[in-house]
């Protein structure tokens, strides 16, 4: 198996012919089957409603996935946050040009069984069964079951969770003074005699208080929790099982934008954090524990490390594959706005203005554009090797060149090995270099 993270494509990938590159398609067509995760949407431009976001409004020509099936990729996990920037119609246009295309796509449908389904590809090494979700989506993302007597909502499948963070007694007092000071606590009190749910709106607790948005306990300390929403893991854990009996071999597709623990006081920038959350952490495991080969993570468009759990590998994110946001020729008008640009601003203009003429945000950062590919290699039911391959995205270069692909070679592919060593050592991989590859050894 082959698998890259985020595949965010707005121009040809078919052209070029640099020797790192060609030798990187060469590895992924090589695959018995190569998964990516396909993150966007889609569409003609008539196709669809732009949704609002504060990130990219992802959007691919159809075209292009001729490209992504040139390269070699068999099939493509749809469940994360861009699979929705242009709404419903959208989520519909993604689906049925990736069907066109012959490219099976898994974890986005018309409505929520749809999108929770498993989807398959035949390869001579046998039949492979994706599972996709994801846990960063807005509430009307989220896919919806159909009734007898109401349409279901087209959507993502959502792995949602809950953060909890504990505080001391004096913080607490100070955060119920708070919401009794500024109505909020009434406001509640009128929420539940109306209709709202009680879970929704749960009763007052002595020992916390609920307060915009955020759960605050009391605890010895300050501290953050996360928790995987039962209903939504209870039914991802079906499908895998499901595929795990329908095939003879099994990958979750698990997007994710939060982080752990480890700095959350001191980092500066997303680069600096360098854990996954707890949620995170645990499903991966289940995932596994519930029939898959390997869990492919991807969305902070950062690598973090690997895990072998149970013989089986764990890749809390992969990073960038294909990285072409700044090449988007069309975007709504409220990214203009944000950045008090007129309808006279070109997409460059916007581009400029986000990222500070490429002074912050992911081109500030060589390490948005370095990420890797893992190959895992079987034999009967077993894992005998992991191998992580370093590529190279071009950071530094102009827009236009930026965002495809190489091999990494020389200081490059060093970071990149050092980065992921470092971060796999926290979940107890060891992570070998040999020449400008990754190994992972298996502890029997």
């Amino acid at each position: 198996m082959l698998l890259a993270g985020d595949v965010m494509p707005s121009r040809r990938l078919s052209p070029f012919n640099e020797d790192d590159y060609l030798a990187l398609v060469e590895m992924v067509r090589g695959a018995d089957v190569a998964f990516a995760n396909l993150e966007t949407t889609v569409r003609e431009r008539h196709e669809g409603a732009p949704n609002f976001t504060q990130g990219t409004p992802m959007t691919t020509p159809p075209r292009l996935l001729d490209d992504l099936k040139w390269m070699g990729f068999d099939i493509v996990s749809c469940a994360n946050n861009h699979a929705t920037d242009y709404g419903a119609c959208g989520v519909l246009a993604s689906l049925a040009h990736l069907r066109s295309a012959g490219i099976p796509c898994a974890g986005s449908g018309g409505n929520l069984a749809e999108a929770r389904a498993p989807a398959y590809v035949d390869t001579p090494a046998g039949r492979v069964g994706l599972v996709a979700a994801t846990a960063f989506f807005r509430p009307w993302n989220r896919a919806s079951h159909q009734r007898p007597d109401a349409p279901g909502r087209p959507g993502i499948n959502p792995l949602g969770f809950s953060a909890r963070y504990s505080v001391d007694d004096d913080a607490l007092r100070t955060l119920r003074r708070i919401s009794d000071g500024l109505g909020l606590t009434q406001e509640r009190a009128r929420h539940r005699a109306q209709f709202y749910s009680a879970s929704e709106i749960p009763p007052e607790d002595a020992n916390g208080v609920d307060l915009l948005g955020a759960r605050f306990r009391r605890g010895n300390g300050f501290s953050v929790s996360t928790e995987v929403s039962r209903a939504d893991a209870d039914a991802n854990l079906r499908w895998i099982r499901e595929a795990r009996r329908q095939a003879d071999w099994v990958i979750f597709s698990f997007h994710f934008h939060e982080f752990g623990a480890a700095g959350r006081l001191t980092a500066k920038t997303d680069v600096e954090m360098e854990e996954p959350a707890q949620f995170v952490t645990e499903f991966a495991r289940a995932a596994v524990e519930a029939g898959a080969d390997v869990v492919a993570g991807h969305g902070p468009h950062l690598t973090l490390g690997v895990e072998i759990y149970r013989g089986r590998p764990i890749l809390y994110s992969l990073g960038n594959f294909v990285f072409q946001t700044d090449t988007v020729d069309i975007f709504p008008s409220e990214s203009y706005e944000r950045f008090g640009l007129g309808h006279d601003a070109t997409p460059a203009d916007f581009l400029d203005a986000r990222t500070g003429n490429d002074t912050r945000g992911f081109p500030a950062s060589p390490e948005f554009w370095e990420s890797f590919i893992a190959t895992c290699e079987f034999r009967g039911r077993n894992l005998t090797a992991l191998r992580l391959h370093p590529i190279d995205l071009g950071h530094g270069k102009p827009r236009a060149q930026r965002g495809r692909p190489v091999l990494a070679r020389g200081e490059v592919a060093d970071r990149i090995l050092q980065r992921l060593q470092r971060l796999s050592a926290r979940h107890g991989a060891d992570v070998t270099v040999e020449g400008a590859t990754g190994v992972v050894r298996m502890h029997q």
